[in-house]
């Protein structure tokens, strides 16, 4: 009767049936390599490539992403896929990619060497056969022409002291001992980076100085190391880097707050610079993480908690090179995590998404597995999509019972992405430190089954 009253009930129906018929004529099925041609080319000749991941253990989300990933490389030209990883454990893969002497037998041997928690995100079946690809692409290659696998993250201190002391070692004893002692600092927390986060908070000392000294060292005879060879000194170099910028994180991390976030990313969209210039002025990049680093901060209410990352630090650094930032998300199915920081792993069940966020308004569009790409506008060519709406994220420690009050991302999808890849039921990534099947299921080794 036109004298009725809407209620809010009936706008939010209302607003809930506009924007899933908007994302159903936006959306384009995925079913195959051929339905990723329109994300490759709206990519175009953007140098840098950022593909998120809406868990750490997501089958769907490694596969799809590899997909993409070996298309830019060998069709485009794309020259290294830098990751959520740690640099010492990443550079042995890339050595082994590259095929090198002494790198190892094969992918699976060197990634089953991934000890730091959680080994699942790289050490997973999806990476083996990655990583084998790469071989296989790069052999015959000239260095130069090859693709490398690198890591970007923070977490490795110690690993990153040994590398160093062993490199200087073999090149520069003297400087080595030198570099021994600066890094005796670190020698009462055991190789327990919590351990020297709590020391440094009890009282107001650290071994800050003695990190940058050593860097500092590294950096005044870079020409001398060099003249032993370019990519080791590289190598040396990012890990002296590591091990300083991990010692500021640890520090900043027991304090709360933002700032050992944005140290962490910080470092990461630093350590992607030098590999870009490491690599020559025609390089092109990928780097895969976790949608909370990759999708543009600024459009997420991380902005508003003071956090900026790699998403939008890249897109303000290389609008001119090109930036294409691609989400990934999707409605139910299971999930590799654990029920807390350094507990076992598992395989858990991801309940439907909550009613009201994007991955819900995706599955009531009944679209199945879809490719969104967004035209730069606010609402990204969808009416009513400029509003904030839950935007699952699911870590590595996850408790599937709260999906009612966490997990989600306040987020204007088609600000915070140019691309979104929707899986509509997802399964668990198959680690390799213990193989999680259901009863008579086979791995899957590409997104849609063979």
């Amino acid at each position: 009767m036109p004298w009725m009253r809407h209620t809010d009930d009936d706008r939010d129906d209302h607003a809930r049936r506009e924007l899933s018929a908007g994302l159903r004529k936006l959306a384009k099925r995925l079913d195959s390599p051929d339905d990723l041609d329109p994300l490759i080319h709206k990519i175009g000749d953007a140098r840098f490539v950022l593909l998120g991941e809406a868990s750490h253990g997501t089958s769907e989300f490694y596969t799809w992403r590899a997909e993409l990933s070996k298309r830019l490389i060998a069709d485009h030209g794309f020259t290294f896929i830098a990751v959520e990883g740690d640099w010492p454990d990443c550079y042995r893969v890339n050595r082994y990619a590259r095929g090198l002497p002494d790198s190892g037998t094969s992918a699976h041997d060197v990634l089953h060497a991934f000890e730091r928690w959680p080994t699942w995100m790289w050490a997973n079946r999806e990476i083996v056969d990655l990583v084998e690809w790469m071989r296989e692409h790069n052999r015959g290659r000239a260095p130069e022409a090859q693709a490398g696998f690198y890591g970007l993250d923070v977490y490795s201190l110690w690993d990153s002291m040994h590398v160093v002391m062993e490199y200087l070692q073999r090149i520069d004893p003297k400087l080595a001992a030198d570099a021994r002692r600066a890094y005796n600092c670190f020698e009462p927390y055991a190789e327990d980076a919590q351990e020297y986060a709590r020391a440094t908070a009890l009282v107001p000392t650290s071994c800050e100085d003695e990190a940058v000294a050593v860097l500092r060292e590294l950096r005044t005879n870079a020409a001398r190391f060099a003249e032993d060879g370019r990519e080791g000194y590289f190598n040396a170099e990012q890990n002296a880097l590591v091990a300083r910028n991990a010692e500021l994180y640890y520090r900043t991390m027991v304090r709360g707050g933002p700032d050992s976030w944005n140290v962490r990313d910080h470092h990461m969209v630093e350590t992607l610079q030098r590999l870009v210039q490491h690599h020559g002025p025609q390089t092109r990049a990928i780097v895969w993480e976790h949608n909370t680093h990759i999708g543009d901060a600024r459009f997420t209410d991380m902005a508003r908690a003071g956090m900026v990352n790699v998403g939008q630090l890249v897109r303000q650094a290389h609008e001119r090179d090109g930036v294409c930032l691609i989400g990934f998300g999707s409605h139910r199915g299971t999930v590799i995590a654990a029920d807390e920081w350094g507990a076992p792993m598992g395989r858990m069940h991801v309940p439907p998404a909550r009613e009201g966020s994007f991955e819900d308004a995706m599955h009531d569009a009944d679209i199945g597995d879809s490719l969104l790409l967004f035209d730069g506008s606010n609402d990204g060519g969808v009416p009513g999509f400029d509003r904030p709406l839950g935007h699952r994220a699911i870590g590595v420690v996850y408790d599937p019972r709260h999906e009612r009050w966490g997990n989600y991302v306040p987020t204007i999808v088609p600000r915070r992405y140019d691309a979104m890849l929707y899986i509509d039921e997802s399964r668990a990534v198959d680690p390799l430190h213990m193989p999680v099947h259901v009863d008579g299921e086979v791995p899957e080794t590409y997104p849609s089954g063979v």
